[in-house]
């Protein structure tokens, strides 16, 4: 397994849905002090039950993120990826089973903690039968479009094809699961 500093400072994270790339960028994010960017926060307007923004303004504010220094950004929008690997410095891909990956989601939807990582800020999530069917049927063979995409990067990178495998990774790397800020776990935010 490669050395996480070897992935250095703009990492992309990579994977079907609810295989755990929000929690991943935020116990990065913690360890490494580098901003987690949670693209569904991008592309989804806050307050909303999941509602896209149009494609305009989602792809400046992707754009706008992946100019920065630093940063921990995961999700997929292949149709920005070109750029986004461009100034990445390393990849992380995860992947695993259908079947936990419909488990997670069910459990996120119906806990439905405003703390979640990666939680659309405002939302309160609902149990969509075409996510069920994204996950189960159209993501099906995306662990090898990714891991195709991420081996032809040329960058550093890391693949976790399985639950064991990502608790390694955690484990290797000395990660935990991340501490939630006051304010996402219902705590008023003195800023806003």
């Amino acid at each position: 397994m490669q050395p996480l500093a070897s992935l250095g400072e703009r990492i992309v994270i990579l994977g079907p849905s609810n295989a755990g790339k929000s929690t991943l960028a935020l116990a990065l994010s913690a360890k490494l002090g580098l901003p987690a960017v949670h693209l569904d926060q991008l592309q989804h307007l806050p307050g909303t039950d999941w509602q896209p923004r149009s494609e305009a303004e989602f792809k400046a504010l992707h754009d706008a993120a992946i100019e920065k220094d630093q940063w921990v950004m995961e999700g997929n929008y292949s149709r920005l990826m070109p750029q986004r690997l461009a100034r990445a410095t390393g990849i992380i891909l995860i992947t695993s089973s259908p079947w936990l990956r419909i488990g997670r989601y069910l459990k996120r939807t119906l806990i439905n903690r405003a703390d979640r990582a990666g939680h659309l800020e405002g939302a309160r999530d609902s149990i969509k039968w075409e996510m069920i069917h994204w996950i189960l049927v159209k993501t099906r063979d995306s662990d090898k479009k990714y891991a195709e995409i991420v081996r032809a990067s040329g960058l550093p990178a890391v693949e976790c094809h399985t639950a064991r495998a990502l608790n390694e990774l955690y484990r290797v790397w000395g990660l935990s699961s991340p501490v939630m800020k006051p304010e996402a776990r219902g705590t008023p935010n003195p800023g806003s």
